[in-house]
């Protein structure tokens, strides 16, 4: 199998492209962009197809540009496989509620942080039943956010509560993946038949985010928290110190009751 030195260097003799041709190209595109890093030296590119030397990411998409080559094809030629980034995220748990960001641009023919759709289905299988899904779907990804009835999932986002994130517990346990509404951002008055028929909203802050019930008075933004998890109530200057990111409008959560609690010393 050709290293990528050679495939780039195939992509170039296939339009007859010499040298100094690739190397006054990418200096127009480094003009263009104000970024020298663009450019590609004589030196350089002969390294890139002969001697296995790895393209800096300018130097990559300049080469992409020139040849008419997918950026994200060519990122595979190196072992780099875009369409994993999303699992490889997902297998990763950090602390601290955040937003995933995943999915907003698209990279070449990939769209990144796309919830994976199973190709194949078998024809019995009844989704208005309880199923065991594992027998009917090879690849398995965020599935729990697909199966949200009536949302257009590509005009939302997402977002992971913390594994030592306890302020909605036992509402949203920690390890959950939220779907959030950015068309939601004004919060809402009441009155509400109950706690679960109350808006929780996901909220960036200069430390991070987090996501609670929220009271508006004046200028002053309340997130409370579940009474069960044990924590206070935070306040922030509104609009100042808080943005409303959106409204959470669907959760996976864990059924295994999700991380251990930890205590603080």
């Amino acid at each position: 199998m050709d290293d990528p030195g050679q495939k780039l260097k195939r992509a170039r003799e296939r339009l007859g492209l010499r040298y100094r041709d690739v190397e006054e190209f990418s200096q127009q595109i480094a003009d263009r962009r104000k970024n020298s890093e663009f450019g590609i030296l004589l030196s350089r590119l002969s390294d890139i197809e002969n001697r296995g030397v790895v393209p800096s990411i300018f130097k990559l998409y300049s080469l992409c540009a020139i040849y008419r080559l997918d950026l994200a094809e060519v990122v595979r030629w190196y072992g780099v496989e875009v369409s994993q980034l999303a699992v490889d995220a997902a297998a990763l748990s950090p602390e601290k509620s955040h937003l995933i960001g995943l999915g907003r641009e698209k990279f070449g023919s990939i769209q990144s942080g796309d919830i994976q759709v199973p190709l194949s289905l078998d024809p019995g299988l009844d989704l208005s039943k309880t199923t065991f899904l594992t027998r009917f779907i090879q690849s398995w990804g965020v599935l729990p956010l697909m199966l949200v009835a009536g949302l257009d999932l590509k005009n939302h986002r997402y977002a992971y509560i913390g594994t030592d994130d306890w302020f909605m517990y036992p509402m949203l346990l920690p390890g959950s993946l939220l779907l959030l509404d950015e068309s939601r951002k004004k919060i809402a008055t009441g009155p509400w038949a109950g706690m679960v028929d109350r808006p929780v909203y996901f909220l960036e802050y200069r430390e991070g985010w987090m996501c609670g019930w929220c009271s508006l008075v004046d200028d002053t933004l309340i997130v409370q928290p579940h009474p069960a998890s044990g924590c206070a109530p935070v306040v922030f200057q509104y609009p100042s110190e808080v943005d409303v990111i959106g409204q959470v409008t669907g959760v996976a959560n864990r059924l295994d009751g999700g991380p251990p609690r930890r205590t603080r010393s």
